[in-house]
């Protein structure tokens, strides 16, 4: 037992101190409890062999959440949620508090329901551009981003992966087990508490730095792109006013090609199908109608006939640029003539000369050394022109493009993941893991995207963890930390002794991880119960909640190591506005305990 709390210990510091990586660190532990069991078996004990200590591996609760993480890869892949998001800051300038309040309640609510990495990746370059437009302060935004999906993610079985190892333990330990929305009630509070804090606290305890942002990506360079209205287009029909069209505010249309017509402004005509729009633009605009609007993405590949499927069935979409090369052979000749598309296998959505400004189809202007092309194409594609003595490759103007054409689908697959955990059609694992194979199924996800969402730091850190349980439990290790925890705590009665489960679980959670305290921990948890009588649901709930309270520290949660750099905070930053949270959080699960759960 003293030897299993060594290797433990030696763990949990190599895991706060971070000097070696988290997978080494994992794979040192594992290795150290296989060697040391395979020579030193404690006697009358079964459970302590390779297959044993490498179960955490192939745990339902591991593979649910490599599947959840697959769906949400799915959901973010697709751009599923950003079209809703993006129309959510089209009315910031008109009411900037309502929207503000609109933003961090859609990311509140899609984190009850998803894991909230995708959420916080999701909402990122939204607050980021929301500080811009009210020039503010990213940093006002970040952290409280980062801190409201933690607390959503307390309220459902599926709000966080400790939700759901926590669960897995009580139903492996007594056969117990915790449905989807049990955690709510008690979490509500919690939430409510913890967000009433970040609204009251942020402008006194987060910093006011400003967010450096790339000039490049943030000027208003114009390309001039085109625009084909496809049966079932969003203006096909709409009618101009005063020539103007304000569906295209983002836009200027300096020309209708309709047919062998060409309507120059003032228009005064309706828009018809298949009419093509040659519009002045920026890149960003371009970017959030493709990023947003199916039919307008179907519209603008439909003009040059461009191929949907990538030849390896594996590839990302991207929007990337690249110049025109001086002494380049297309210098004179149309895209079309130049071939380039048959030569590069991307499109052309857009052309930038700064010379002149230019008023014709886009396909029919001749290239010049030095024209900027906006492409679209898929990644190997894109990639391949590196090589080219014709084109200059910007390759930090590349970025991945969501494929929005299968939003649909994957907002389909995500609710029914949902309602099936939910109303207990089918267990959480099964639906998650179909749910994931559905991704798959129908495009949303190719078979490398959906291992790429599989974070190994997470996998290999609860593999461990796991690991770690085991060797507790079979060596009487949990029972006597638990026996500790009630001899010290039993005579100030029960309450006592749950909040300071609790306020040990949390301030665990932030020197290790969440995942690895709460696997660690609810042995214990469910040890104490049988100390005391205690409902073994109520411990293993409390430990669930502690293991939630990641704010002290970025390295405590994923969500804090992602707004770190955009918010430009340090270390200090977060121990000074999440201390006191946690503190507020205790004290409040503390005071509620008999209301939410009755006599103890």
């Amino acid at each position: 037992m003293w030897v299993t709390f060594g290797i433990v210990l030696l763990g949990v510091l190599a895991y706060a101190l971070e000097r070696i990586s988290i997978e080494l660190t994992s794979a040192a532990v594992l290795a150290t409890l296989l060697v040391f069991f395979q020579l030193f078996t404690p006697e009358n004990s079964t459970n302590l062999d390779a297959r044993s200590l490498l179960s955490g591996f192939s745990d339902p609760a591991l593979i649910t959440i490599m599947a959840l993480l697959a769906v949400g890869q799915g959901i973010f892949q697709t751009g599923a949620l950003e079209g809703p998001t993006q129309r959510i800051g089209s009315y910031l300038e008109t009411y900037p508090k309502r929207t503000l309040f609109a933003v961090f309640f859609v990311a509140f609510t899609i984190s009850m329901f998803m894991n909230n990495t995708p959420v916080v990746v999701m909402f990122i370059p939204i607050l980021s551009s929301m500080a811009l437009q009210l020039r503010g302060s990213a940093s006002q935004y970040m952290m409280p981003l980062s801190f409201i999906c933690i607390l959503a993610g307390m309220t459902t079985l599926v709000g966080s992966s400790t939700n759901i190892l926590v669960a897995g333990v009580l139903e492996r330990l007594t056969d117990e087990t915790i449905g989807f929305f049990e955690p709510a009630w008690p979490g509500m509070i919690l939430a409510f508490i913890g967000v009433t804090y970040i609204i009251v606290m942020s402008k006194w305890l987060l910093p006011r730095r400003t967010l450096v942002l790339n000039e490049r990506a943030h000027t208003g360079q114009q390309y001039i792109a085109e625009i084909r209205i496809v049966p079932g287009h969003p203006l096909d029909g709409v009618a101009p006013r005063a020539g103007l069209f304000p569906s295209l505010k983002t836009m200027t249309v300096r020309m209708i090609r309709r047919g062998d017509r060409k309507l120059l402004p003032p228009f005064d005509e309706p828009l018809q199908a298949e009419d093509i729009l040659t519009v002045s633009t920026t890149r960003r605009s371009l970017e959030k109608l493709l990023s947003s609007r199916p039919k307008y993405l179907e519209g603008m590949l439909s003009i040059s006939g461009f191929d949907e499927s990538p030849k390896n069935g594996s590839a990302r979409m991207a929007i990337s640029e690249t110049v025109v090369a001086p002494g380049s052979r297309m210098i004179g000749r149309t895209i079309e003539q130049a071939g380039f598309r048959r030569q590069t296998g991307c499109l052309v959505l857009g052309i930038q000369r700064r010379s002149h400004m230019i008023r014709e189809g886009m396909l029919n202007i001749r290239l010049q050394a030095g024209d900027v092309l906006l492409l679209f194409g898929f990644v190997p594609q894109i990639e391949a022109m590196r090589d080219s003595r014709d084109l200059v490759l910007l390759d930090w103007a590349t970025r991945d493009l969501p494929d929005i054409r299968r939003a649909a689908a994957a907002r389909i697959i995500f609710a029914l993941v949902i309602l099936a955990a939910a109303f207990g059609w089918l267990p959480i694992v099964h639906a998650a893991f179909g749910g994931a194979t559905l991704m798959i199924a129908t495009g949303c996800l190719n078979v490398r995207q959906a291992f790429r969402s599989f974070d190994t730091k997470i996998f290999m850190l609860i593999g461990a963890a796991f690991a770690m349980g085991i060797a507790l439990e079979n060596t009487g290790g949990a029972a006597y930390l638990a026996h500790g925890v009630v001899n010290a705590l039993q005579d100030f009665g029960p309450q006592i002794l749950i909040g300071g489960l609790f306020l040990l679980v949390a301030i665990m959670t932030n020197l290790l991880s969440n995942s690895a305290t709460a696997i660690l921990f609810a042995p214990i948890a469910i040890s104490i119960a049988d100390a005391t009588g205690i409902d073994p649901k109520i411990l293993v709930l409390t430990v669930l909640f502690a293991a939630n309270c990641s704010f002290a520290t970025p390295i405590a949660y994923q969500t804090n190591l992602l707004v770190l750099g955009p918010g430009h905070y340090r270390f200090f930053d977060f121990c000074r506005f999440g201390i006191p949270l946690i503190l507020l959080l205790w004290v409040s699960y503390v005071i509620l305990l008999p209301y939410v759960y009755g006599p103890l």
